[in-house]
């Protein structure tokens, strides 16, 4: 089992603290865990600091632990900005970057990034293949429906060989077939609860025994949004308003099922619920209190998981 922790994101406008956010991330390493990852949200109504951006202070601030996010909606990007942008973040962790790409569903605002709704999938698929043609090629030949390219050229390459591990962030069973199809593995949501998850899961593996493809060598992770206190009620109320806070823009309300909250020993069943679903990696996502709550999870929870 790996374990990995959320950066924290949600910061007020002239709000940021540089010493607080790059303790945080000193303290992520000191812990040992596996990597630190943040989340995408271009609009909404949470002060949401942009994830590369974000990741890109993180390397900075930090030697070892790996870096990531899941996850970015490819599909709203301009696939070879998006490849430099991660090309450049790749090679300033000096190798430690991860990413998870998602097309984000039909709900998207579409029209703000101009971007057909019928055509969302398809952006998605070919965005992936020219990002990995930049990544792999000195000189890029590229006749999409969407982009083309002709002997151009993008240097650096990803310092991590061929590219960056790409996961990818699914629900549906078509997209769960194409993650195992096109990705290197597969991030759960957040906003899924354990039975959904389990679900994918089954979904997914079923996938890589039809596709020929070694589990061994497709991980499955999954995001909590997760919250310790030894009061039980306030830990779960707490919880419950942060995710409508993050998720109320969208029409998404009532996500407080999808959370591990409470006691030390409730959430150490929760994530352990979660574990037993087929999660290999599975990263925590506090909403609150964030340095607080890392060390009360690193102290207090995993150690009677591990």
């Amino acid at each position: 089992m790996r374990f990995a922790i959320s950066i924290p994101q949600f910061v007020s406008d002239g709000g940021f603290d540089p010493a607080g956010l790059r303790r945080y991330l000193l303290r992520a390493e000191e812990l040992g865990f596996h990597s630190a990852w943040t989340g995408e949200q271009v609009l909404g109504t949470m002060p949401h600091l942009g994830p590369v951006e974000t990741l890109a202070y993180a390397a900075a601030c930090t030697d070892r632990i790996r870096l990531g996010c899941a996850a970015i909606i490819s599909s709203l990007h301009s696939p070879v900005h998006l490849a430099k942008s991660l090309s450049s973040l790749d090679q300033l962790s000096r190798g430690r970057l991860d990413v998870a790409i998602t097309t984000g569903g039909r709900f998207r605002p579409f029209a703000a990034f101009g971007v057909e709704p019928d055509t969302f999938v398809a952006r998605f698929t070919e965005g992936l293949r020219l990002m990995k043609e930049i990544w792999s090629n000195d000189r890029i030949d590229f006749d999409g429906r969407f982009w083309q390219l002709s002997g151009a050229a993008m240097e650096p390459k990803t310092y991590q060989k061929p590219h960056p591990p790409i996961w990818f962030g699914a629900a549906a069973p078509a997209s769960l077939q194409r993650a195992v199809r096109l990705g290197d593995g597969f991030f759960g949501a957040g906003s899924a609860t354990t039975a959904q998850f389990a679900e994918h899961v089954r979904i997914v593996r079923q996938a890589l025994r039809d596709q020929g493809r070694d589990p061994a060598g497709f991980p499955i992770a999954k995001r909590i949004y997760i919250a310790v206190d030894d009061d039980a009620t306030r830990a779960r109320e707490r919880i419950a308003a942060s995710l409508d806070a993050l998720y109320g823009y969208y029409g998404l309300g009532g996500l407080a099922p999808v959370a591990v909250a409470g006691t030390p020993d409730d959430c150490v069943r929760g994530v352990r619920d979660v574990i037993d679903a087929g999660a290999g990696l599975i990263l925590l996502n506090p909403m609150f209190d964030d340095l607080e709550q890392m060390d009360r999870l690193a102290t207090e929870v995993l150690p009677k998981l591990h």
